[in-house]
C-alpha cells in the first residue's frame, strides 16, 4: 500500500516514488523473459508487432527500443499487471473499479537509447475523466546520465497542455514553451516503482551511459473513463483494456467542461516514431 506521504505527493505533485516495490528476484525474472523474447531480432527482421528495435544501428544491429504490450502477450508479465498489492495501490488513488489500459517496455539501450521529449499521456488517448496513470518500475538502476525520468510536478492539476502543430496535427510532444527548470529527475534503483498520473509532463534524455534502462510501464484508468474517438488510434489503443478489479461502468463520468482530441496525420507505432516525424517536420521544440 502507499503511505500517506506516498498518497500526499501523488496528490500534489501528479507522482510518487516507492523504492525497493519489486524485489530483486522478481526483476531479474523480468529481464530474464524481455530477453528471451527480444533475442535473436535485428533491425532488418524483427517482429515489428511485438517491439521497436533502435533505427540509428546497423541493419544487424539487436538494439530493442520498446517491447510493445507484454502484458498483454506474456505471463510473467501480466501476473504483476493483476498483483493484488499493485491493485491496492491504484485502488488508493482511483477507487475500486479499475481498468488496465496498456503496457510497455522502454529498453534505453546503452549510448543509443532514444529520447523521449516532454508530453503527457492523456494528450494520446483523451478520456471523459482523467482518472488515468501509469506505474513505472525500473528494471535497472536507473541514473541521470541512463535516462531517468524527468517530472514537472503539481501540472497535472491544470489544463492539458499543447500537444498539437501546423495544421493543428498531433505531434507527440509540446509544441508550448515550457518552464522545464522546476523539472524533478526520479532516479532510483532496479525495483523502484513511479506512480504517475495521466496529466503529469514528464520526459527523458538519451541514454549517453555505457549500462541500460529498461522501464516496464503499466497504465491504468478508472472503470468509468470512457476513450474519446479520434479515429482508428483510439480503437487501436483499446484492444488490451481488460477490467482488473471492480466493477464494470456503464455510465461516463466527465470532469472537464473540454478537452482536446489528437488530430493524427496517420497512423503511428509508436511515441517515439510520432516525435520523430514531428522534428522531421520542424515542430517547435522544447
Amino acid at each position: 500500500m502507499l503511505n500517506k506521504l506516498q498518497l500526499e505527493q501523488f496528490s500534489r505533485d501528479g507522482y510518487t516514488v516507492y523504492p525497493n516495490y519489486l524485489s530483486g528476484a522478481t526483476v531479474q525474472s523480468l529481464l530474464e523473459e524481455a530477453e528471451k523474447i527480444t533475442d535473436g531480432n535485428t533491425l532488418e527482421n524483427h517482429d515489428a508487432d511485438r517491439m521497436e528495435m533502435e533505427p540509428d544501428q546497423l541493419n544487424t544491429g539487436t538494439a530493442v527500443r520498446r517491447l510493445y504490450e507484454p502484458c498483454s502477450y506474456y505471463e510473467i508479465f501480466k501476473d504483476l499487471s493483476e498483483d493484488s498489492r499493485l491493485l491496492d495501490c491504484v485502488e488508493q488513488l482511483f477507487g475500486p473499479n479499475l481498468l488496465f489500459h496498456y503496457s510497455k517496455l522502454n529498453m534505453k539501450p546503452p549510448s543509443i537509447g532514444s529520447i523521449v521529449e516532454w508530453h503527457q499521456d492523456l494528450s494520446y488517448y483523451p478520456l471523459t475523466n482523467t482518472d488515468s496513470m501509469a506505474v513505472l518500475f525500473y528494471l535497472d538502476d536507473t541514473s541521470e546520465e541512463n535516462g531517468a525520468l524527468q517530472l514537472l510536478p503539481g501540472c497535472h492539476r491544470s489544463r492539458l497542455l499543447n500537444h498539437a502543430g501546423d495544421q493543428n496535427l498531433f505531434q507527440g510532444k509540446l509544441t508550448e514553451q515550457l518552464d522545464s527548470d522546476s523539472a524533478e529527475i526520479a532516479t532510483g534503483s532496479a525495483g523502484t516503482a513511479i506512480f504517475m498520473h495521466g496529466m503529469t509532463p514528464h520526459a527523458s534524455a538519451p541514454n549517453i551511459s555505457n549500462k541500460p534502462r529498461r522501464t516496464l510501464i503499466l497504465s491504468y484508468r478508472a472503470a468509468d473513463a470512457f476513450p474519446l474517438y479520434c479515429g482508428s488510434m483510439t480503437v487501436k489503443g483499446e484492444n488490451f483494456v481488460r477490467q482488473v478489479r471492480g466493477k464494470s461502468a456503464s455510465i461516463a463520468r466527465f470532469d472537464r467542461d473540454n478537452f482536446p482530441v489528437p488530430v493524427y496525420r496517420k497512423d503511428t507505432a509508436s511515441l517515439y516514431e510520432l516525435q520523430a516525424q514531428s522534428r522531421g517536420r520542424g515542430s517547435t521544440p522544447n
